[in-house]
Parts: C-alpha cells; structure tokens; sequence
C-alpha cells in the first residue's frame, strides 16, 4: 500500500537520511544550508487521478533541493555531481512508488547562510488520500 500524503515527506525525509553527509529537511527551512537536502512541494502538488473516486491513487509530486557550499566552480561542481548520484541511489532503494522526472543543472544562490549551489530534483509518488 503507497504512503499516506500526510506521512509521505517524512517518509521521503527517512529514505534519504544520510548521516554525517547532509541534513535531511522534510520541509522547505527557514534558511538553505550547505550539505542539505530539502523537500518541498512541486508544482502541481497532488494531482487526482479521477475527480468522483477517492478510491483511485493521487500523485503528489516534490522537488528534492540539494545545497552545497559555492566555493570553487570545478570542486563543488563535482561534489554536487556526486550528491546528485547519492540521492538517486537512495530514491531508486525506497519503497515509495516514484518516478524521477528531471534533475535540474547546478545554479548558484545567495542565501543568508552564504552562496549555495542547488540543485534540483523533481520526483512524482503515487500515494494515497489516508
């Protein structure tokens, strides 16, 4: 049975836990951090497979921001790169029933912990209405 809407970033959160590598948020934080990853709703946010049947599974689809420190263009490229591979490994180990749909290229972002590349990864999850 796919997670409920009202468990599934946290379950999200837990399939992509990385201790020691980067902090996990299963919600969009106050303040973007180096080495983090955050999940936050996409656009759209559930989409319904059939408007008379709450029977019927909804997608509900994520972004997955990954930061990194904007310090040098070629090392932190490289180290996204790598966090990029980490976080589809874990995505592809979860029991959630997803798809990948893109993984956008690096951007670099001044937040008020500093300039952070961020990449983004958009992930759709059939899950259910309870």
């Amino acid at each position: 049975m796919p997670a409920a809407i009202t468990t599934l970033r946290s379950t999200l959160a837990t399939d992509l836990t990385n201790a020691g590598v980067w902090s996990v948020f299963a919600f969009p934080p106050a303040t973007l951090l180096a080495n983090a990853v955050a999940i936050t709703p996409g656009d759209p946010y559930i989409v319904p497979s059939n408007n008379d049947h709450v029977t019927v599974l909804p997608l509900a689809n994520f972004r997955i921001l990954i930061t990194k420190p904007a310090l040098d263009n070629q090392g932190n490229l490289a180290g996204m790169e790598d966090y990029i591979l980490a976080v589809v490994t874990k995505l592809a180990a979860s029991s959630l029933t997803l798809n990948i749909s893109s993984i956008s290229a690096p951007a670099i972002v001044s937040a008020q912990s500093g300039d952070l590349l961020v990449s983004e990864i958009t992930v759709s999850i059939l899950t259910s209405w309870s």
